[in-house]
């Protein structure tokens, strides 16, 4: 049984509650964040067995989907993502900076894990939805090409939903930039 990551979004709180219950009712999970988020969505983020995880997150998509905006189930997520959303990363130097926007808070975690598992990248911040109007982003750091690999792959994951908004790479951020993301 491999470790696992699920995520559904919703268009509205009292669908977001609702499915949030039921998802701990499906399964053994555990609720790793419920909140509202920008502009008035709800997101839940569970974590558990795989198995566990993909049933929770397939029961809420059944009985709540009317409200769902987005949805997914990462097994063995990258190490890299949970401090990335509690902004608890250390990042000692910025060589280039990449920033990726998504119109949704699921989809860029997911764009994240691929950019995490695709060059050897540090994820600096991964912004859900908050103070965005349901828009989230992505910033990651690493040399110049193994930053434009990961943002790449990271904009085929977010384009395949739908999701993708924009991108951008920059080699050698000026200082002053790099002390406005650390």
């Amino acid at each position: 049984m491999s470790k696992a990551i699920g995520m559904v979004e919703y268009k509205t709180v009292s669908a977001g509650v609702v499915a949030a219950d039921a998802m701990v009712k499906t399964s053994d999970v555990k609720i790793i964040e419920a909140q509202t988020v920008c502009p008035g969505k709800y997101i839940v983020i569970i974590t558990g067995d795989l198995s566990a995880v993909d049933a929770a997150v397939k029961n809420a998509k059944v009985q709540h989907g009317s409200q769902l905006i987005g949805s997914f189930v990462l097994g063995n997520p990258h190490e890299a993502i949970f401090p990335a959303i509690y902004g608890a990363t250390k990042i000692e130097e910025v060589a280039a900076l990449g920033i990726i926007e998504t119109y949704d808070a699921a989809s860029i975690i997911v764009a994240a894990d691929e950019a995490a598992k695709t060059a050897i990248v540090d994820l600096i911040e991964l912004r859900l939805a908050r103070g965005m109007c349901g828009k989230s982003y992505l910033f990651l750091t690493g040399e110049v090409a193994a930053v434009e690999a990961a943002i790449e792959r990271a904009k085929e994951a977010a384009a395949s939903e739908g999701m993708y908004l924009d991108s951008s790479v920059i080699a050698s951020p000026d200082e002053q930039i790099r002390q406005a993301i650390l």
